[in-house]
């Protein structure tokens, strides 16, 4: 009779635990998704605005990628010392700041006239925007523990994917039925409807978010110490950072995760600024019709990242799935490039690229979170993310760079496949199978 209790007591507080934590989720998740959301749409917006911007400013496609990559400039040069403000004013204050400054550098890209006033804006908007994927990471992995990390990181990075959903089409519809509105190029309202929301957001994370666990008035205090034990639990295990910035990016831990999320986000930056133009260089003319087609590839991948970071919760595998999503990636980058001239297969191996490599990111993003300890988590986590934003420069300006040379629309997206493979080889070798960076 005992035993029956303990376990009906076992089974109770399993379910008050579980409950607890979908009450938690629905208090932080949607708002931080609807902020990354418009972060990642504010990084990619000029793929879709590209056609219009080249045609008014007279861009070249390498002179367009030198556009799209000069934002991770900012990023990365400001990206490690962001975490220092994230660590003196906590995360929501943090947030709110970044927010307000990348939405109005975003709607002032409206005064772009010329390449190098474009050039000027995009570098600000990077600069306004560094720290701000790692304030958010570091901010869930204060509240989940390790066991939930590959599900709430699933959530919450479909707001990677959503932005393309959402914002491909939207973008066809205002390039298409907004140009010349009060006097503006549609590429303008674009910018300055992408841009204004985001400043508005940052002042509600403000006041909606808890800067911690202890802070948050919604919790009681037995909630709070069962919460605050599990995050010791999992860190009682988790390997700490040293304080140097110089020996934390030295560490073979972070040199490893860097050069595997170096090459994910490569590979995605590739897709995120170049599919449009080459859904569009397939037949396809109506703008509309190419956010529409652009958008079908992301929702692929929102739905599976659900699916597939469930299961890998599930069966707590990491490396399996995160090699084999980038597998089915570069089998569809290469048939995609193979089939540019016909847009219906196109669109396919597209839907293919765009999940196995998108599916990849929340996967990737539970080893450097259960990996290291404390404040650790964000240096840890700015580190490894400096050294994959620096993509963003090489991805566009190298596509751009080989379609001018050689004057083929899909040559410099082929390039850019065999990295899929080569990260595969990586985590292969890189990451141990016990799931654990040791």
């Amino acid at each position: 009779m005992a035993t029956l209790t303990q376990g009906a007591t076992h089974v109770a507080s399993d379910v008050q635990e579980l409950l607890l934590y979908r009450r938690i989720a629905w208090r932080i998740l949607p708002l931080t998704i609807v902020c990354f959301l418009f972060s990642y749409f504010d990084r990619i917006n000029i793929s879709f605005a590209k056609t219009q911007m080249q045609a008014e400013l007279g861009l070249s496609d390498a002179a367009y990628g030198f556009a799209a990559s000069i934002f991770f400039f900012g990023y990365v040069m400001f990206e490690v010392p962001s975490s220092y403000g994230l660590k003196k004013y906590g995360a929501p204050s943090w947030i709110c700041r970044i927010m307000v400054s990348w939405g109005l550098a975003t709607a002032c890209l409206v005064f772009a006239y010329n390449e190098y006033t474009l050039y000027f804006l995009r570098f600000l908007i990077g600069v306004m925007e560094a720290g701000f994927g790692p304030a958010l990471l570091f901010y869930l992995a204060c509240w989940f523990p390790k066991k939930n990390l590959a599900s709430m990181n699933g959530i919450w990075f479909l707001s990677i994917p959503l932005s393309g959903v959402l914002g491909a089409p939207v973008s066809g519809v205002i390039l298409e039925y907004m140009n010349g509105f009060l006097g503006l190029a549609g590429w303008h309202w674009l910018f300055v409807l992408s841009g204004l929301p985001c400043a508005l957001l940052g002042v509600i994370v403000l006041f909606k978010l808890d800067r911690d666990i202890q802070s948050a008035k919604w919790l009681t205090q037995p909630e709070k110490d069962l919460l605050q034990r599990n995050l010791d639990n999992d860190r009682k295990d988790s390997k700490p950072i040293h304080a140097s910035l110089l020996k934390v990016i030295l560490t073979r831990e972070v040199a490893i995760l860097s050069a595997i999320y170096f090459m994910v986000k490569l590979i995605g930056y590739g897709l995120n600024f170049w599919m449009p133009h080459l859904i569009g260089s397939s037949g396809v003319q109506n703008q509309m019709a190419v956010g529409f087609l652009t958008a079908l590839p992301y929702l692929v991948a929102a739905i599976g990242m659900i699916f597939v970071t469930r299961r890998s919760d599930a069966s707590g595998e990491r490396k399996r799935y995160l090699w084999q999503c980038m597998v089915v990636g570069g089998i569809g980058y290469f048939a995609a490039c193979y089939f540019n001239d016909n847009h219906y297969l196109l669109t396919a191996f597209l839907v293919l690229a765009t999940a196995g490599v998108f599916i990849a990111i929340p996967i990737f993003w539970t080893i450097p979170q259960t990996a290291f300890a404390g404040l650790a988590i964000a240096g840890g986590i700015a580190a490894i993310n400096t050294v994959g934003q620096l993509s963003g420069m090489v991805a566009p300006l190298l596509v751009g760079y080989i379609n001018d040379l050689t004057g083929n629309t899909y040559m410099g997206m082929l390039a850019l496949a065999p990295f899929c493979f080569i990260c595969v080889a990586l985590i292969l070798w890189g990451i141990p199978n016990d799931r654990k960076i040791a």
